[in-house]
């Protein structure tokens, strides 16, 4: 019998989708895969049939590289989240994954279902993951217990604990022939236009390609070119930039280190995880700036002028990723799961 297989993406943000995209055609040699996709914050379309799909909690952020924590309330629908966590059919899967999405995680500890916790912030389980200097006690609860599982198979820049394995990169970027054009590729999604373009055009010696949310089409704007976010255009700039200016989430500069581009990376404002990734990059030898701000001249120059560039190298392909997570997620007992989901959290 064809084995049943639930995947659970979370849509805020593009990485995870993007490496869901990544994983399906290797995730189907082993069954019927349906898609449970949860968030309403991304660029991204995912390219497969949705089965089920919920607004779920998504990020929003402000013009000025935060998050935007008034809109995040504003969309939080409690009731909407428990109806949903009660009615999704969980127990009919021979396999829950669940790439940090939290209806799916809370729907299988209400029916006591086995699930595994797969992606980057599954490896944050370990303590042996780099983290900022100054923890901050809600970012590790959220990272902790946002989506838990019974089984954990993180994916980080460097294997820091047995269960953690490389990144997934896309196929049109691990088959790519990197060349160096010259301008430079700048993704800060938590920034507007307008302050991204502040910093950037006094900056005339340079070319910068910068992706935005705010354009339609492309637009020439001095030594900026503002370009719509799409996955095509983006991935053809990261493989012949000369140099990438994001932030510091997990897939962007995971690409941008296979490919041997120089990295400069802002983490969002209030973002544990981003802290957290920043804290591994800086310790590759990545500059890492804590905003787009008055300072970013006297470290960009600097920074374009250094040679060495830290490199990524990868030891699994996506489809042994896929075979080690298939192999190791086995069904759990009922007495371990009665001990990961108690019954007072119900009550």
């Amino acid at each position: 019998m064809k084995m049943k297989i639930l995947y659970a993406v979370q849509a805020t943000g593009n990485g995870h989708i993007s490496r869901a995209m990544e994983i399906l055609p290797y995730l189907e040699r082993y069954g019927q895969v349906d898609i449970f996709l949860s968030g309403a914050n991304n660029s991204l379309e995912l390219d497969a049939s949705v089965k089920y799909r919920s607004k779920g909690l998504s990020l929003f952020y402000t013009n000025g590289g935060g998050l935007n924590y008034w809109q995040i309330a504003r969309r939080f629908a409690p009731l909407r989240i428990w109806k949903e966590e009660r009615e999704l059919p969980v127990e009919k899967y021979d396999l829950v994954i669940n790439d940090f999405e939290s209806i799916t995680s809370l729907a299988c500890a209400y029916k006591k279902v086995p699930s595994v916790n797969f992606g980057h912030q599954a490896s944050f389980v370990s303590p042996k993951a780099p983290r900022p200097e100054n923890k901050e006690w809600m970012g590790e609860w959220i990272l902790r217990n946002y989506a838990r599982a019974s089984q954990y198979i993180g994916l980080h820049f460097s294997q820091y604990d047995d269960f953690i394995l490389p990144p997934v990169i896309k196929k049109k970027i691990l088959q790519a022939e990197p060349q160096d054009k010259g301008y430079i590729t700048v993704y800060l999604s938590s920034y507007s236009d307008a302050v991204v373009r502040q910093y950037l055009q006094p900056l005339r010696d340079f070319r910068f390609q910068v992706f935005s949310k705010e354009v339609k089409q492309p637009v020439q704007d001095g030594n900026i070119l503002f370009i719509p976010v799409g996955s095509n255009a983006f991935n053809r700039s990261l493989i012949d930039c000369k140099a990438i200016i994001t932030g510091a989430g997990f897939e962007t500069p995971a690409e941008a280190l296979y490919l041997g581009k120089k990295l400069l990376v802002i983490p969002i404002r209030g973002q544990y995880e981003q802290l957290c990734n920043a804290a591994a990059l800086q310790k590759m030898g990545i500059p890492v700036l804590k905003a787009l701000d008055a300072g970013f001249e006297q470290a960009f120059r600097p920074w374009m002028e250094q040679r060495k560039k830290p490199t990524l190298h990868l030891d699994h392909s996506t489809e042994s990723i896929v075979s080690y997570l298939m192999h190791n997620c086995t069904g759990e007992r009922k007495d371990a799961l009665d001990l990961l989901y108690p019954e007072f959290v119900f009550n």
